[in-house]
Formats: structure tokens, C-alpha cells, sequence
């Protein structure tokens, strides 16, 4: 990030910590992804053992009325930056809404100017091109697979959960084991190297488990496989998957335990949304799950354990909190200053951390706002949550886009299954005025895009992938559309590009990216399977006859004829420096195709 800005010739403001470097506490941010709050033994799941996160749980600070956004992009961003996902231009997971402004600072920024190594291990999905990926911010160390899962349209062709080739510190970094386990074992890595530098360190552990599709290891599946239990595979494969994780989790706790490092830690458990596999399971008595605005797609646990701080013991506080209200925190518990240049949408929730009873006497009475936008421009009042400590206003659009709004008094009424908006006007009124204003505010930079940026050298060529495609509705953004040629892979967009110097530039177009190493026109047989849930890469591939391709930009419009034998097609032209869009086809004697993988590089 101060890279970005220093290119940009931009002074920063930067933050000083409070403490030396052998009183500074270390902080280890796990997060998982699509596990909800009732996706854990100790929060009453029947099925499920997490005996790990349960011994976590009560030796932690627990906030029980914690809250981020529906999906995975737009939590990740509020978490890193302190401000409402809409503001950042994070409102979805795909459709180039997924990517992470530059000119938000984010968390490891601070640590690093406070003396801390940073390391991000597994999942980013806040742009996996330049300048919003990981490695273009102030990560010394970073670990992880491209967009929001393994298999999915950016990232390395076939990976499948076990035995797969990452990206680490830029560079393909092929591994073997099972993804969770590998994070994990990055993760003590990463530790080593600081325990030796005698540094303190802020870990930022993400991992895409239990995200679907779902696979876990045949020892973590076995337990919920079994008849009486009565589950589908892919429910066992979740559980599993959780499984796995919270063994991770005992054992790298043990492990800083055992380094001596734990004391002065601070190890956070939370997950990113609602649950996406275990509604039907145990859902512990909330409505609806992943990608709603009801309280089951965006209520979260959120465990907190530093005994160096006090926080060793069990402590359940049920003042509303949100992902807004983390990078301050940690801030603040840290002993690093609020960087003056930035204004935080949370709050610090360290008075409340500390002192529980007193502080929610003095707590203002807040109003949060979550959102599930999921579409190329933000909706107003489109599948929102307006909340306070005891009402949840919620609204969403009929299929006649007529807008329906609720009223839940969360408080008698946690499964939000009676609607008394018309008891409560005043209630309503006092809630949508607060959004509308709410609105106002975030809303101002909607009409700025995310643009990936061609031509740095940071990133020579740029990889760019049918999963950011700018598009009406649905994308490729997994390896099987792209294998299947199915009716959404027929989808096409454009990229949202920002030319860095002009020049003469490549563009070269495939249909399978260049590590397939297969004609555009090729079929190509299944992978192996994996266990649990069919994979990615276990469908065959389909031919798809193609005689020609085209490209669109800065009112260029270039084709070429494709032979069956060629693997790409590659276009030379001089480009301006500046914003552009780029399209690009493949075409039958039929149909039209987007041109799934373009790989772009300045080549004088």
C-alpha cells in the first residue's frame, strides 16, 4: 500500500506504536469461510465436534451479538480497513466488484509501520491483479490461492483441495497436503521466522474451508458419513472440512504454547458470513443463512484469547458489534495510534472488551448496516439489514421489484418470524432516516470502478480472467463453467482497465489458461476426482470449435482467424495511457464466446 501511494508521489501519515517491540503482543486473525454461528459444538450444533474452538471459546472474550456482511468479499474488507464494504467498492464476490480500492489502507499497513512482520496465508478475494492483490500492500509474506475458493476461474488450472500449486510472494509454489493443513503449516513458518527475528508479528490466516464445493480428507469426513447420522455427503464433507480446521486450530495453539509465544498473542477466531451448509443441521434458532439480510447470513462468532491482556476466561458480551469495529480494536489493543489520515466507520471495543458491565451502560445506542448487493451497481434498501441492540429492519424487493420492509424486535423474536412494522412507525422512521444518510455517505464513490492495472512492472503480463469480467448478471468465475461450457460459461463482459505508460502492447487471448497447455479449440479430459463433492476438475472439458477471435479497446477493434491447432491468439497495438475496456471473443460459425483467459504485457 505506501508503495502504491509513493508511485503515486501521495505523503502518508503514519501511525507509531505505543510499546516496544517486546511488550508489542502478536495477533493470529484466523477466519474461515461460509462457517456460521451455529457451525460449532459450543454454540449447541447436535452433529458437529469442534473440541478446540469449544476449549478456545472458553478461554476468550466472546462477542455473541457480532456481525459482518452476507459474503465473502465484502466482510474481508470491512474487517481489513475499518470501513463499510459499499465504501470500498467491495460489494460483491465477482463481476470486478470484488477488488479492494488501493487507496484503502488496510490492517497490515499499521502493524508494519509499528514494527511487526505481516503474513497473509489463504484466501484474499479482494483482486488477484495489480494493484489489489496482497502482495501489492505492505504483507512481507504472503501465502495463497487466487479469487474466493480453490478451483475457481483465477486460480492455478486444476488445483483441488489437496496437492496444489499456490501463489507465494508472486511466484507458482506448488505444495502437498490438504489446503487448510498447508495454511497452517505456512503459517508456523511465517512465525518461526519472526520468533528468530524477534519480532512481533500480525498473521492474517484465511482459509477457503468450508467453502464449497466440498471436500475434506476421508478421516475428517468419516465421522458424518456414517448411516445414523443421516447426512448427505456434502453436509459430511462440511462438517468435515470444520473438522479440520478446529483441529488445526488445537494444534497451532499447542504449538505457541510450546514456543512460549502465546501469552502475549492475540488469537481470533471468527468466520465471514452465515453458514452455507449446515442450515438444515443446527442454525442455533436464527432464519435463513450465506447471502441473506436476515441475522442467519450475517451473525458470526467472534472468540477473542490474549492472557497477556486479561482475556483468558469466558466472557460472552451481547452489545452489538460488527466487522467495522475490528481494525480499530486491534488497534487500540496493540497500543498502536489511529493513523490520523483515517476515519474509521467502526468503533475501538477495547473499553468494552476490558469492562463488559460498565461499558454497556455508557454504549451508545448504534445503528449497524449490513447489505447482500451481489449485483454490478449497489441498489438501495436491496436485501438490507438496519440494526440496533433490539430491532433488526430489514428490506428486500419483490420479483415485481416492489420494495417490502420488516420489522423484527430481535430481542423476543431471534428466528425473525413476526413482522410488527405496522406496531412500530416511529421504530421505521427513526431506522430509514439513519440509512438514508448511511446511503448518502457510502454511496458517493459508486460511479469510480475498480480498475486493473496493465503495463507495470509489477505485474508483467497481467493475468486477467473471466471471474472480473464486468457483466449484467453471471460470470465463469469456476474452473467447471470454463471445463463444461455450460450455458453460463456462453456469459461475456469486459475488464475494466487502466493503461499505466503508452505503448505498444500484447494481448493474447486462450480459452484454457497457459499451465493447460491446450489448443483453444481442444477438449480435455476430466482430472482426478477428489473426495467429497464432484471437483472443478473432474468434468471433461468440451471442445468448442472455434475459427476466430476478436478484441475491442480504446476504439480499436483487431481479428484474426484460429486454426484448430492454436493454443492462443495474440494481438499487437499501441494503447494510451488511461482508462479502457477491453472485450474479447472467440467465434464459431455460430455463437460468440467471451475469451475466458487474457494475459496483457507492454512490450517496448
Amino acid at each position: 500500500m505506501l508503495r502504491f501511494f509513493a508511485l503515486l508521489g501521495l505523503s502518508v501519515v503514519l501511525p507509531t506504536t505505543l510499546f516496544s517491540d517486546d511488550s508489542s503482543p502478536n495477533v493470529v486473525f484466523i477466519i474461515t469461510d461460509d462457517q456460521g454461528y451455529g457451525d460449532l459444538s459450543c454454540h449447541g450444533n447436535p452433529v458437529l465436534k469442534t473440541p478446540h474452538l469449544d476449549a478456545l471459546a472458553r478461554e476468550s472474550i466472546r462477542l455473541d451479538d457480532y456481525h459482518v456482511a452476507p459474503t465473502c468479499s465484502p466482510t474481508r474488507t470491512a474487517l481489513l480497513t475499518g470501513h463499510w464494504t459499499n465504501r470500498t467498492g467491495v460489494w460483491h464476490t465477482i463481476l470486478g466488484r470484488s477488488m479492494l480500492r488501493p487507496e484503502e489502507t488496510t490492517m497490515e499497513t499499521w502493524f508494519k509501520e509499528a514494527g511487526y512482520g505481516t503474513a497473509m496465508i489463504g484466501k484474499w478475494h479482494l483482486g488477484d491483479n495489480y494493484p489489489f492483490r496482497p502482495e501489492d500492500r505492505d504483507f512481507d509474506e504472503v501465502f495463497r490461492h487466487a479469487a474466493g475458493g480453490v478451483g475457481q476461474t483465477p486460480d492455478f488450472w486444476d488445483n483441488g483441495y489437496f496437492d496444489d500449486t499456490f501463489i507465494h510472494n508472486g511466484k507458482p509454489a506448488p505444495s502437498k497436503g490438504y489446503c487448510t493443513d498447508v495454511y497452517f503449516k505456512q503459517s508456523k513458518a511465517f512465525i518461526e521466522q519472526q520468533v528468530a527475528q524477534k519480532k512481533p508479528f500480525f498473521l492474517y490466516l484465511s482459509t477457503n474451508a468450508p467453502h464449497g464445493p466440498y471436500h475434506a480428507r476421508a478421516d475428517d469426513a468419516a465421522p458424518y458419513l456414517k448411516k445414523e447420522l443421516d447426512l448427505n455427503p456434502q453436509q459430511a464433507h462440511f462438517f468435515g472440512m470444520i473438522a479440520n480446521i478446529d483441529d488445526n486450530v488445537g494444534k497451532l495453539r499447542a504449538w505457541l504454547d510450546e514456543k512460549r509465544i502465546a501469552e502475549n498473542t492475540i488469537f481470533i477466531f471468527t468466520t465471514d458470513n452465515g453458514t452455507a451448509k449446515g442450515q438444515s443441521i443446527f442454525n442455533a434458532g436464527m432464519r435463513a443463512a450465506k447471502g441473506s439480510h436476515y441475522d442467519g447470513g450475517h451473525r458470526v462468532p467472534f472468540f477473542l484469547h490474549w492472557p497477556a491482556g486479561g482475556f483468558d476466561k469466558e466472557k460472552r458480551i451481547d452489545t452489538l458489534t460488527a466487522h467495522v469495529d475490528i481494525a480499530p480494536t486491534l488497534l487500540d489493543l496493540c497500543g498502536i495510534q489511529q493513523p490520523r489520515e483515517t476515519k474509521f466507520d467502526g468503533t475501538s471495543l477495547k473499553g468494552l472488551l476490558t469492562n463488559p458491565t460498565e461499558a454497556s451502560h455508557s454504549w451508545p445506542d448504534r445503528i449497524l448496516v449490513t447489505d447482500s448487493q451481489r449485483v454490478v451497481d449497489p441498489i438501495k434498501w436491496r436485501r438490507t439489514a438496519i440494526m440496533t441492540e433490539h430491532w433488526r429492519l430489514t428490506s428486500s424487493f419483490t420479483k415485481q421489484g416492489e420494495l417490502e420492509k420488516e420489522l423484527y424486535a430481535i430481542d423476543d423474536d431471534p428466528a425473525q418470524e413476526k413482522n410488527i412494522i405496522e406496531q412500530h412507525p416511529q421504530v421505521v422512521a427513526r431506522l430509514s432516516a439513519f440509512y438514508d444518510d448511511w446511503w448518502e455517505d457510502v454511496s458517493q464513490d459508486f460511479g469510480t470502478p475498480a480498475r486493473i492495472v496493465v503495463g507495470h512492472e509489477a505485474e508483467s503480463p497481467s493475468f486477467l480472467n473471466a471471474h472480473d469480467w464486468i457483466a449484467p448478471n453471471m460470470v465463469p468465475w469456476n474452473q467447471g463453467h470454463i471445463r463444461d461450457a455450460s450455458q453460463i460459461a456462453k456469459a461475456q463482459g469486459f475488464w475494466n482497465l487502466h493503461i499505466h505508460a503508452s505503448g505498444t502492447y500484447e494481448i493474447e487471448l486462450r480459452r484454457w489458461p497457459r499451465e493447460a497447455d491446450a489448443a483453444i479449440s481442444a477438449s480435455l479430459p476430466p482430472g482426478a476426482p477428489v473426495e467429497g463433492s464432484k471437483a472443478y476438475r473432474n468434468r471433461p472439458g468440451e471442445a468448442i470449435p472455434v475459427t476466430g477471435a476478436s478484441i475491442a479497446i480504446q476504439n480499436q477493434e483487431i481479428s484474426s482467424k484460429v486454426t484448430p491447432e492454436q493454443k492462443s491468439v495474440t494481438f499487437s497495438l499501441k494503447l494510451d495511457k488511461g482508462p479502457a475496456e477491453l472485450r474479447a471473443h472467440f467465434k464459431t460459425d455460430k455463437d460468440s464466446w467471451g475469451a475466458y483467459y487474457a494475459y496483457v504485457q507492454k512490450i517496448d
